[in-house]
Parts: structure tokens; C-alpha cells; sequence
């Protein structure tokens, strides 16, 4: 009988976090759309965020070749993003053919040098996941077949 109790509170706890989650998702996406329609406005009155001819930050003109890249969820700054975006599809221009424990090493060493430790990243075409993470550290993305996983956990250090 005490066991079901303690299950019942893991579980709980469990769907607690995950309604959490969830909400932090939401909020993230909310606020990516109304950073990029800010952007769209200040494009169209002219204004300049690159100080280049066109108007367009350079980052993303990197990306619109990723026309098959899709964000599946996300809580992690828009500039984390694109940086993730960006060291994928380079990754990825350098293999003849997916190499997922290479892409995954690269998306790790390319945060935690950035970011400091511990970012984890799963590289797959099909997989499951469920994962805690730190706070505006989780991104969840595919470019074509191959999904992505990237997100950080918080490190104590060891006492001796």
C-alpha cells in the first residue's frame, strides 16, 4: 500500500513538472513571435539591424537554405537557436552521410565552450526522450530526417 502512495506522488510530481514545462514552452514560443514580428515592422520602416544593404541580420540568411528545419520545442534564447541551427547545418555539410555520434559531439563541445557545462545533445532519426533540464536550456529540433535533442543540467561540484 505504501508503495502505490509513493507512486502516486512520483507521478504526480511527474505530471506537475511536465505541465510546467509545457507552460515555459508556450511562453517561449510567445515571446520568439513577438520578437520576429518587431523585427518584420522595423524591416519594413527601413530600419537596418545589420548595417548591410538588405536589412536582414546575417544569421539568417545563413539559414534559409534550411528550408526543411523545424523547431519542435524549445526553451532557449532565439541567438542560442541559431547558433545550434548553425553548428548543425555545418556539421552536417562536412559528413557524406549522417554521422549522429559526430553531430552530437559537435553540438555538445560547441555549448559547453559557449555556454559552459553540461549540455547533453541526442542525434537521431528516431528516438525517445524525456529529460529535465536548466532553465532556457532545452531545444528540440529536426533539419530534414534527423532530429536533434540539445539541452543543459545543472553541475555541483563534488565535495571530497
Amino acid at each position: 500500500m505504501r508503495e502505490k502512495a509513493e507512486v502516486d506522488v512520483a507521478s504526480e510530481e511527474l505530471e506537475r513538472r511536465s505541465r510546467y514545462l509545457s507552460s515555459l514552452i508556450q511562453r517561449t514560443k510567445l515571446k520568439g513571435d513577438a520578437v520576429e514580428e518587431e523585427e518584420d515592422k522595423d524591416q519594413e520602416k527601413g530600419q537596418k539591424k545589420d548595417g548591410g544593404g538588405n536589412g536582414r541580420r546575417p544569421e539568417a540568411d545563413d539559414l534559409q537554405e534550411l528550408k526543411n528545419l523545424r523547431v519542435r520545442a524549445a526553451d532557449m534564447a532565439p541567438a542560442m537557436q541559431r547558433r545550434a541551427f548553425r553548428c548543425a547545418k555545418d556539421a552536417l555539410d562536412t559528413m557524406p552521410k549522417l554521422d549522429s555520434k559526430r553531430l552530437a559531439l559537435a553540438l555538445k563541445k560547441e555549448f559547453d565552450t559557449s555556454y559552459g557545462p553540461a549540455w547533453h545533445c541526442i542525434v537521431g532519426t528516431s528516438f525517445g526522450s524525456y529529460v529535465t533540464h536548466s532553465l532556457g536550456g532545452f531545444l528540440y529540433f529536426s533539419i530534414d530526417k534527423v532530429y536533434i535533442l540539445l539541452f543543459r543540467t545543472a553541475v555541483e561540484p563534488l565535495d571530497h
